[in-house]
């Protein structure tokens, strides 16, 4: 099983990543956290690898961190959340908040990722909350004010196509990263696709 890679960034994309080790292109799936982590076509990268064997499949999921590959482990152990969804709700919190909210029962909080209802909160609630290790807190969001944008950025449209992947409608999310313009400066793709996010429901 694969388990790490090492090589160049070939092509990336909010929840993927084509790495070229060698001269072999590996397509991996990556949370958002991950996403913004990467450096432009031609970058160095190093990614921690789950390899997910099915029958019909076998699928790579990527993480910058030790702790986000272990999150994801729980995740995918916990009934009815596959790796897709598992990588979803990566990308809906950071894995210190994420890890927050399932040790503090905070339902409310994870009902706002697309997929996750109140059935499936509670069940990661129940079934992690002993298991998750409290992380270091991540930076806090800006959340000054910043014109509402009428034409979509190139920042934007990356936020948009990560809402979209992750099983949003294009016109929600498009609606959505222009209220998360309004309330969010700057140009950092994690904090305004995570406000988006929030902006969804």
């Amino acid at each position: 099983m694969i388990a790490f890679l090492r090589g160049t960034v070939l092509e990336k994309h909010p929840n993927q990543v084509i790495v070229d080790t060698q001269g072999v292109g590996y397509d991996v799936t990556i949370p958002v956290s991950t996403y913004t982590t990467l450096g432009a076509a031609g970058s160095p990268v190093s990614l921690r690898i789950y390899t997910h064997v099915r029958e019909d499949t076998l699928q790579l999921f990527g993480f910058a961190t030790s702790e986000e590959k272990s999150l994801f482990e729980k995740l995918i152990g916990v009934t009815g959340v596959g790796p897709k969804l598992a990588t979803t709700i990566l990308s809906g919190l950071s894995a210190p908040d994420l890890a927050a909210a399932i040790k503090g029962g905070q339902v409310d909080r994870l009902v706002r990722i697309p997929g996750i209802g109140k059935k499936t909160a509670e069940r990661l609630v129940l079934e992690l909350r002993e298991k998750v290790d409290t992380l270091a807190p991540s930076a806090p969001a800006s959340t000054g004010p910043a014109p509402a944008a009428t034409v979509l950025t190139a920042a934007d449209q990356d936020v948009v196509s990560a809402l979209v992947n992750l099983g949003a409608q294009r016109a929600q999310a498009e609606a959505a990263i222009r209220k998360a313009r309004a309330a969010v400066s700057g140009d950092d793709f994690e904090v305004l696709f995570r406000k988006a996010m929030e902006l969804l429901r």
